[in-house]
């Protein structure tokens, strides 16, 4: 007993050896490229010797409805060897006649991408597949209550709960006080109105010419791909596909108008008794409206640079390269300014006239990241010095940054805390042999070091002036001669 155990197992772990040993394959296998009105075209997904656990969504054609998914698997045994394939195939029903075409595509399975070739799907009239059946005495097949008899069905239009709509995050902002603004379509779960997306990149183009208000700074989300999300709006839910979102800083007091914008939606009628084999519903569109928008803009409270400063909510982070220097030799100093806000309006800190320390113009590095309905990131100004005079320095004296919060709704300064030393002798003197003094300079080798008098020598006027009273006197005595 304890043998015919053994020998079993034995083969029971050849067997489990033998499927380890047959590496995993997996393949796409696409439908005939003809086909009826009343047939299916399928998208087979294969694994060999493995186990289907997932798998991406299924490509959609235009001009064919999905119409469900079957499995299958199969385990076989030849000459000692295992080999196993499961598949998952998707079913397509064509809406109407005409080509169609599939592109290429790729599925996820198991978590590996395969990649599967396009092709062109030419759909005929309906086949009578019954033709041979036999029929009841009244000419209808026993097949027809199962698949439907009718060739030109009915269609109804089922209302829709779904709405465009244009929101902002703010209804009230101070001028440079930025705001969201998204325009998205809502469809809610308890709609059973067949809606498709159509040329949606395009007719953003389009509307984009009407929305952008030129008041304002433009900050875009720059959305490529339309995703829904589930929201909740006065207790109820909705899908969300956000079309385009940008963030806006007003530039004036001017409101900022956001007009009605349309967009147009695929929206398919319903077949009054749908079959299986026939169409079941019918293409048609639908134009939805936005509502108009408006925003208010309020001035910065009074304050001597209200007209200059940034808006928004921000903090500092500096860094010197040197804590310790030495008159004529240099250091780098880094301010960096960063936050929520409209991080390209930033400017540098104005930097009081000095000459103890000279401060070469900084390089900038900027930083935006969009997201989360939000615009932030930093501005870096990078400083140059070179100090001439020895002493203790506070970087307060020369770097302060005013700005205006609007969440505090009050003015704010950004203040350097470093201070460090400048050690050796002054140079205060040397930097004037540093200066350019011009061509003037450049010449002084080539001129005489004769001394001259400095008063003024009469004698060649003297000598002009005769002559012209000679020429004056001659053309007198020839004029009165004649």
């Amino acid at each position: 007993m304890k043998t015919k155990r053994s020998k079993l197992t034995l083969v029971i772990s050849l067997l489990l050896l033998s499927f380890g040993l047959n590496a995993q394959q997996i393949s796409i296998e696409v439908g005939s490229g003809e086909l009826a009105l009343n047939e299916l075209f399928t998208i087979k997904v294969t694994i060999q010797n493995g186990k289907l656990k997932s798998y991406s969504d299924f490509p959609d054609i235009d001009g064919f409805a999905k119409r469900g998914t079957s499995s299958s698997s199969s385990t076989n045994i030849i000459n000692g060897q295992v080999s196993s394939s499961q598949s998952i195939i998707q079913r397509y029903l064509p809406l109407e006649e005409g080509t169609f075409e599939l592109p290429n595509f790729s599925i996820d399975v198991n978590g590996e991408k395969v990649g599967a070739p396009g092709k062109k799907i030419k759909v005929g009239p309906a086949i009578d597949r019954n033709r041979n059946a036999r029929r009841d005495p009244f000419g209808r097949s026993p097949f027809d209550d199962l698949f439907g008899s009718e060739r030109n069905p009915e269609f109804v239009d089922v209302k829709e709960d779904a709405f465009l709509a244009l929101t902002t995050d703010k209804d009230e902002v101070y001028v440079g006080e930025g705001f969201t603004t998204t325009l998205a379509f809502y469809v809610a779960d308890a709609n059973r109105a067949p809606l498709q997306f159509h040329e949606a990149g395009k007719q953003l183009s389009e509307i984009l010419k009407e929305l952008r208000p030129e008041n304002c700074w433009e900050e875009n989300f720059n959305i490529e791909n339309i995703y829904g999300e589930r929201v909740t709006l006065s207790g109820k839910s909705y899908m969300r596909y956000k079309i385009y979102q940008a963030t806006y800083f007003p530039l004036n007091l001017e409101p900022v108008n956001f007009p009605s914008v349309p967009f147009e939606m695929i929206k398919y009628k319903v077949a009054k008794s749908p079959s299986f084999f026939g169409r079941d519903r019918q293409e048609d569109f639908k134009t939805f409206y936005s509502k108009e928008k408006t925003v208010k803009v309020k001035a910065l409270p009074p304050h001597p640079l209200k007209d200059v400063v940034s808006v928004g909510d921000f903090e500092l982070d500096e860094k010197i390269s040197k804590y310790t220097v030495e008159t004529g030799g240099s250091f780098e100093y880094d301010f960096n300014v960063y936050g929520e806000g409209n991080i390209s309006g930033i400017n540098e800190p104005k930097i009081p006239t000095n000459k103890k320390i000279e401060f070469y113009t900084p390089d900038v590095n900027q930083d935006i990241n969009r997201g989360g309905g939000k615009v932030a990131g930093s501005k870096k100004f990078s400083y140059f010095g070179l100090p001439n005079e020895p002493g203790e320095y506070d970087m307060k004296d020369y770097f302060s940054w005013v700005y205006f919060n609007p969440r505090t709704a009050k003015y704010d300064t950004l203040q350097s805390k470093i201070k460090f030393e400048v050690t050796g002798e002054s140079k205060k003197n040397n930097s004037i042999s540093s200066v350019d003094l011009g061509s003037f300079y450049d010449n002084i080798d080539l001129e005489s070091n004769e001394l001259m008098s400095l008063k003024e020598d009469k004698t060649m006027q003297i000598v002009a002036n005769l002559l012209i009273l000679a020429m004056l006197v001659g053309a007198g005595f020839i004029y009165f001669k004649k």
